[in-house]
């Protein structure tokens, strides 16, 4: 059952001073245009005792033609997953949506399931062949077992209603950090192939890749790369030629790495991984939930790929952390690693937990690019003094020059998030994607609570976020190596 959920806000946000060098035509953090209007999409209803309400946390979104879908966990519990995974799909470009929640998922859902006992970790894909829109998500403890299941749901009427959950992987170990992609190139040897990754932590993180060619009704077994390598939060992306090339978060040792690798046979193998670069990461202050640098990544019209993650490289001692950018047409070279210039270098400023958007109709030197992100005006705060908030930046040529930092909504007191075994909590990562020639984001955003509930829930900008003219790119280093990785283990649900 879905239900119509549309709460505009206008949003008009405090910014605390920042200072540092300007460098050449870099600005500091700006405010959104006053005309910026935030739309609400979602909101948590159930009021299971184990939940804390309301919030909703950790969108993800996709876009195919005038269709939008966002999903998002509902519900969120403190040591981990949420009461069920709630969805907002717009038919129209953006202009108006439908929100409504999974069934069979948990107790708590409609009809309820007897299986698993909690979601987590929703990604939203679209398989064209097949017409078939899909959420894969994790099913938390079945039958009472502390094993995770990775799961998905169809939709065969644009993402309106929602099939009970499909098994991707139900083997009986920990498995997380899914993320589903499909080969939408009809020209493609591999047109309607999904291909979903996911990390088996009973393993040590050990990195899978599982397969459908079949709209999402059978999966085939999962897969590990050529050298079994370890990491989480792959973000796998398909080229017009079927190549499909997974960026992910790698380990080595106590350090993280940003790797990828590749499949050109559908799925039937998968390469070795890659070094895209060594990654400097700073832990946001206050106890905010973003342990783990993600990296987030899209692809162009003529597949090259771009991936951006939270890193304090261009930072001298590493007070506060940069989006940085580093892109490849092969999956295998990957150029500089490039600072985005939100704000200036030594302005202790501290963005994290980004979300890359590409027009997927544009491409090179005219790609069109927005960054949504979180950051702190001031990186070096507490839980009582953090301000979080969410900002954005656009670039119109392929991420040679962009915007400065846009203020989009915020600042949100950490006290105002749910909590977590692993600290405050918007969610692992932020989405947004393309529907025409604006950009739509998808985030949680919360306010004070009341009444001794919550009030965070799933947000996106009215008429979405436009490309705009931007300023120059000066930062770049070379920050890669061809360490193998060793294994590690996170746990990130």
């Amino acid at each position: 059952m879905s239900v119509r959920f549309v709460r505009p806000v206008r949003w008009v946000g405090r910014l605390s001073a920042v200072a540092g060098a300007v460098v050449l035509t870099v600005a500091f953090t700006s405010t959104a245009a006053a005309s910026t209007t935030l739309l609400q999409i979602s909101s948590d209803p159930y009021t299971n005792a184990l939940s804390q309400h309301k919030t909703e946390v950790e969108p993800d979104t996709f876009s195919f033609g005038s269709t939008i879908v966002s999903a998002f966990q509902v519900g969120r519990i403190f040591d981990g997953g949420a009461a069920n995974i709630g969805f907002a799909t717009s038919r129209n470009g953006g202009r108006s949506w439908t929100s409504g929640f999974l069934p069979g998922t948990t107790p708590f859902s409609t009809p309820p399931s007897t299986v698993w006992a909690r979601t987590s970790d929703p990604t939203v894909a679209f398989d064209a062949k097949h017409g078939v829109w899909l959420i894969s998500f994790l099913g938390l403890f079945p039958n009472g077992t502390s094993a995770v299941d990775v799961l998905v749901s169809r939709s065969t009427d644009g993402g309106l209603t929602w099939t009970n959950p499909v098994p991707i992987n139900t083997d009986g170990h920990f498995n997380d950090k899914n993320w589903t992609v499909c080969d939408n190139t009809p020209s493609s040897p591999f047109y309607g192939n999904c291909y979903t990754e996911f990390d088996d932590n009973t393993l040590g993180d050990l990195i899978q890749m599982s397969t459908s060619s079949d709209g999402g009704l059978s999966w085939g077994p999962g897969l590990p790369t050529a050298n079994n390598a370890h990491g989480i939060g792959g973000q796998p992306l398909v080229q017009p030629n079927g190549r499909v090339i997974v960026p992910i978060n790698g380990f080595a040792g106590r350090n993280f790495l940003i790797v990828s690798f590749t499949s050109d046979n559908g799925g039937a193998s998968w390469s070795k991984t890659n070094i895209v670069a060594r990654v400097a990461f700073r832990l946001p202050a206050g106890g905010l939930r973003a342990t783990i640098p993600l990296p987030s990544a899209e692809v162009d019209a003529a597949g090259k790929v771009y991936v951006v993650w939270s890193d304090c490289h261009f930072q001298p001692t590493c007070p506060a952390s940069d989006i940085v950018l580093s892109s490849s047409t092969d999956g295998k070279a990957w150029s500089k690693l490039t600072r985005i210039p939100l704000d200036p270098i030594g302005s202790g400023v501290d963005h994290f937990i980004p979300g890359l958007a590409v027009d997927r109709s544009t491409s090179g030197a005219s790609a069109h690019l927005v960054v949504t992100f979180y950051y702190y005006p001031v990186s070096n705060c507490t839980t009582a003094t953090c301000q979080l908030n969410v900002g954005y930046a656009t670039s119109g040529n392929g991420g040679a020059t962009w915007t400065a930092n846009t203020q989009l909504a915020g600042p949100i007191s950490l006290t105002w998030l749910p909590n977590t075994s692993q600290g405050f909590m918007v969610g692992d990562y932020i989405s947004t994607s393309f529907s025409g020639a604006p950009a739509y984001p998808a985030f949680a955003l919360a306010n004070a609570p009341s009444g001794g509930l919550f009030d965070e829930g799933t947000y996106t900008v009215r008429g979405g976020l436009s490309v705009t003219s931007a300023i120059s790119v000066l930062d770049q280093t070379s920050a890669g190596s061809s360490d193998t990785l060793t294994p590690s283990s996170v746990t990130a649900q």
